[in-house]
Order: structure tokens, then sequence, then C-alpha cells
């Protein structure tokens, strides 16, 4: 007969864990106060039960910002937007008188306002384009830039900020034919404040005088003199001809957008971004 195997129990015997000297330590109430995220000053949470007071209401902080900072941007912007349009003005009135004396000596030449919208017009003269782009957005800059480290800006903090209307020079036609890839080039930037004084940046071919902000109250005659300058400042910045070993290629990308490869590019223009702005007081910038 076979020898009878030993019956395994039907119920197995309960599994024992390890001593209890090997199993992790239970945290403790504690050891809680030192879990979660750190709070915004780097500290760790307070424990349960001891809650920090809430923070100071702080609509009188918000309420202060929007009073000063908030209200002086939408008024800087009024004067720049009041600004903008009396430089469309002076623009058109130029534009005028200029037509009506080249008209009388040679009926080609092209001279004309051009309006795109209420933050943009064009002056058209000859193969050169002025765009005037009025910016949406009120800016400052660093202490130690342009008219930042004088006086007349350190005695009222609202005079830091300032809007903006840039000034570029393009050949006309490349807005004609869409030649995507032609440069133009800033000539240069007006910055209005709250007191509608300006400050003028720009290319050296200007040829303005540099006066201090606190003397430059927007005018139409300081207007004028900055379309005039850069006016004479597009003329006398002729095209130059590319060499023919960087015309030998072109691409199909090229011929479909209409993009001549022997464009000329302009000579270039110096731009001295300290430049003070000019008296707008008769003789602006």
């Amino acid at each position: 007969m076979e020898e009878e195997l030993p019956r395994i129990p039907s119920t197995p015997t309960a599994l024992t864990g390890p001593p209890t000297s090997s199993r992790p330590a239970i945290r403790t109430t504690a050891d809680h106060s030192q879990a979660g995220t750190p709070n915004s000053d780097g500290d760790a949470p307070n424990a349960p039960g001891d809650p920090a007071a809430a923070p100071t209401d702080r609509l009188d902080q918000i309420f202060e910002g929007l009073r000063q900072k908030s209200s002086a941007k939408q008024a800087i912007y009024r004067n720049t937007l009041a600004t903008f349009d009396m430089l469309r003005q002076v623009s058109q009135e130029l534009v005028l008188e200029l037509s009506s004396k080249v008209t009388a000596v040679d009926s080609s030449v092209l001279i004309e306002y051009r309006p795109v919208n209420e933050m943009e017009f064009h002056i058209r003269f000859s193969g050169d384009l002025l765009v005037f782009v009025l910016h949406s957005n009120i800016v400052t800059f660093p202490d130690d830039y342009g008219p930042m480290p004088t006086k007349y800006v350190e005695e009222d903090f609202r005079r830091r900020f300032f809007g903006h209307i840039m000034a570029y020079n393009f050949m006309a036609d490349s807005i004609k034919y869409q030649r995507l890839n032609d440069p133009g080039y800033l000539v240069g930037r007006l910055l209005i404040n709250i007191d509608q004084h300006y400050f003028l940046e720009g290319v050296q071919q200007l040829e303005l005088p540099d006066n201090d902000m606190s003397d430059n109250l927007v005018t139409e005659d300081g207007l004028r003199l900055f379309v005039e300058s850069a006016m004479i400042a597009a003329v006398n910045n002729d095209l130059i001809a590319p060499p023919l070993t960087d015309i030998q290629k072109i691409t199909v990308k090229q011929k479909l957008e209409n993009q001549q490869v022997s464009r000329g590019r302009k000579v270039g223009f110096s731009f001295h971004n300290q430049q003070k702005i000019q008296h707008i007081d008769g003789l602006p910038y």
C-alpha cells in the first residue's frame, strides 16, 4: 500500500507581518505640520487647528493701483490719440501744399496721403512711403533710458509712462507689389506723456535739436517739422542695388510672390536711441 500523504489544512494559517520594530513609523500630528506645499512666504503651512489670520483687505490696494496707474495710462492714451489725430491733419495739409508745388513742375511725381484706419496712415511721395502707426499700449522704460533719469520725469511718477507713435519708411513698390520680404526702416518714435509733452527718438538724418522733454509740448508746428524731417531723411536715403552674386538665383516662391530679386535696399539709417526730442514750441523735435 502507498503511504498516505499528510493532509493540507483547508483553512490556511494567518500570515504574520514583519516584527513591529521593522514597520515604518506612523506620522504624528506634529509631523503633518511640515507636510504639503509651502506657503507663498516659503514657510510650511500652519498646523491643523492653528489657522493663520486672513490677509488684510486688499481692496484699497487695488483701488489705489487703478486710481493712480490705470487712470494715468488712460489719460496718456487719450493724449496720444489726440496727438496722432493732429499728426494726421498736419500730414494732409502738408501733402496738399507739396502736391500743388510739384504738380506745377512735374505732374508725374505723385504725392498723396492715404488713410488706413484710425491707428495708421501713409504718405506716399515718389518711390518712398512713410507709414505712421499709433500703438495701442502704454509703455515705460528702464531708469537709465532716454528721459527717465531727468528731474522732470522724477518729479511725477506718472511721467514714467508713454504712448508711442511709430514712423517707418518703406519703398512704395514694396507695398504696391506686395513684396513681403522687403525691409522697412524705423525713422522715428514719438513718445507722449500725461502732460502731452513728447520725447522723440529717431535716425540721425532727422537732424533735430536735442531739447529736454520738459520743454517739448505737442504743437502743430512741431508735428509738421517731424513729418517734413522724416520725408527729407527718406528722400535722401537712396536705394543700393545688390551685388550680382546675390541675385544669380531665384526661387519659385520668390517668382510666385512677385518678388524682384534685383530689388534694391536702402543704404540704411543711423539710429540714435538717446536723441532727446526737439522743441515743439514752434520748433519741435
